[in-house]
């Protein structure tokens, strides 16, 4: 049997949501971030884009470039809240789905051909339902391996559908680009440079124990698969019944610590409302960090009682991020993970009970039961500042 893997990104999330719940965002440009001095950009339309505005840039330089953008808050219980109805449809056409971050997911899709029809068949229905039940565009990019379908996903975005057949890899890295080859950032660009090397042909003329002399260990094993369209592994993930987790790719390195706490504080939602959701728990959160070198450092902090809210997770998280990073270190991967979660309902200890988190837990568990019916609930400190 073929393996098929779909990637599923939700193009330009954040700022779609803004335009879906308002419509006359729709067509213009749109930034979504902080508003204070040191606000960053979270996300931006694709009209926003045109004009060099992208994610983790500052807010004040995004507003230079684009001063007659529509400028919103972040409404992170918004956009999970979208994020769990598409990760829905994602579950009713593949068992295997593993959702690597708020707006992008991967499906195993293989063997399913009986049920949906050839890969690019079934990729335009899902396309079709996620549009009619939620009126937001996906892109997919379907490949052997998770590593070229997600670079499928954005060779023709937005609202795209590629596929890589089986063994076209190495021709489809070549047409993306070295520039453009996921996993690639600009200070990985500029040492290339410095060896000649601007094309993925020319980087296919090296040994892989050549680039590991050149660029590292952990680097140059990297540029060898990916060059010659392998998956490197860095989507490994973990078993459902064991963890949920979530990760961001930052487009450029991020060396700031501000907009390293603003992923974690999203992330952090994301996990604990899929929780809420799955009725599960756990007394482990847990941090991965991948530097601009690709050396990829983990970290976890258990407490002696369960985690009952998102702002906890939050805070460890944040704890955790201080304890293995330091100011200015590029950072191009972060993510936060619940571990060994367990069944919600098991009893816990009666003195647990007057913990205040609890209260927490139990009103993040009224939103979700709400936003399920449609209320548009929010939380006061995600809300812009004119609500």
């Amino acid at each position: 049997m073929q393996t098929v893997w779909f990637h599923v990104d939700m193009d330009a999330f954040y700022a779609s949501v803004e335009q879906l719940d308002h419509p006359e965002y729709r067509g213009k440009a749109v930034i979504v971030g902080g508003t204070g001095n040191r606000g960053v950009v979270s996300a931006c339309s694709y009209e926003a884009r045109k004009f060099g505005v992208h994610s983790a840039m500052p807010m004040y330089q995004a507003l230079r470039l684009c001063p007659h953008a529509i400028r919103t808050g972040v409404h992170m219980e918004r956009y999970s809240e979208i994020s769990r109805q598409v990760i829905e449809i994602l579950h009713s056409f593949s068992p295997v789905v593993q959702q690597i971050s708020i707006d992008e997911a991967f499906l195993d899709m293989s063997g399913t051909e009986r049920l949906f029809g050839t890969p690019r068949q079934a990729a335009m229905l899902l396309k079709n339902r996620v549009k009619n039940e939620t009126k937001l565009v996906i892109s997919v990019g379907i490949g052997q391996s998770k590593f070229i379908a997600k670079m499928a996903s954005d060779y023709d975005k937005p609202d795209g559908l590629c596929r890589v057949s089986p063994g076209k890899e190495i021709a489809f890295v070549d047409a993306v680009g070295l520039k453009k080859l996921w996993g690639i950032g600009d200070s990985t660009l500029k040492n290339l440079s410095k060896h000649g090397i601007a094309t993925t042909a020319q980087l296919r003329e090296y040994e892989v124990t050549h680039l590991q002399r050149l660029f590292g260990t952990a680097t140059g094993s990297y540029l060898h698969k990916v060059s010659h369209g392998i998956d490197p592994g860095v989507h490994t993930g973990e078993t459902k019944s064991r963890s949920i987790s979530t990760e961001t790719t930052f487009p450029v390195d991020i060396t700031e610590g501000a907009v390293l706490e603003q992923n974690l504080l999203g992330m952090s939602h994301d996990i604990m409302f899929r929780a809420l959701k799955e009725k599960l728990t756990s007394q482990t959160v847990a941090i991965k960090i991948r530097f601009s070198d690709f050396s990829t450092i983990s970290a976890q902090s258990t407490l002696d009682n369960p985690l009952y809210s998102a702002m906890q997770v939050y805070t460890l998280a944040k704890e955790l991020l201080k304890s293995r990073w330091h100011e200015g270190q590029p950072v191009r991967l972060l993510g936060v993970g619940l571990h060994n979660v367990i069944g919600s309902s098991i009893p816990m200890q009666q003195e647990l009970f007057d913990d205040p988190n609890k209260k927490k837990r139990e009103l993040e568990e009224a939103i979700l039961a709400l936003r399920s019916k449609g209320r548009p609930l929010q939380k006061a400190s995600l809300l812009k500042p004119k609500e």
